[in-house]
């Protein structure tokens, strides 16, 4: 599993983050756990299978928002697991 993290400028509100939040959706149809915070300038998300960060980059930047930065790294679930 990845977790991919993207840096984004212009969000000033919840509606912007929800906004985001469906952007990442339709781009990345297996995105699990997708979360934006207008505080931190950034929005992050789960996924399987890499993805491809221009495809992400553009699809932010066409909303009129800016994504100056797209990182994946792996991601290993938490929890109890026996």
């Amino acid at each position: 599993m990845y977790r991919t993290t993207l840096k984004i400028d212009g969000m000033m509100c919840g509606m912007c983050e929800s906004h985001i939040c469906d952007v990442i959706r339709k781009t990345v149809p297996t995105a699990k756990k997708v979360t934006a915070s207008r505080r931190a300038k950034e929005a992050s998300f789960v996924h399987e299978e890499e993805v491809n960060a221009d495809l992400l980059k553009n699809a932010v930047n066409e909303t009129g928002y800016t994504c100056t930065d797209v990182v994946s790294e792996p991601y290993e679930k938490k929890g109890w697991f026996f």
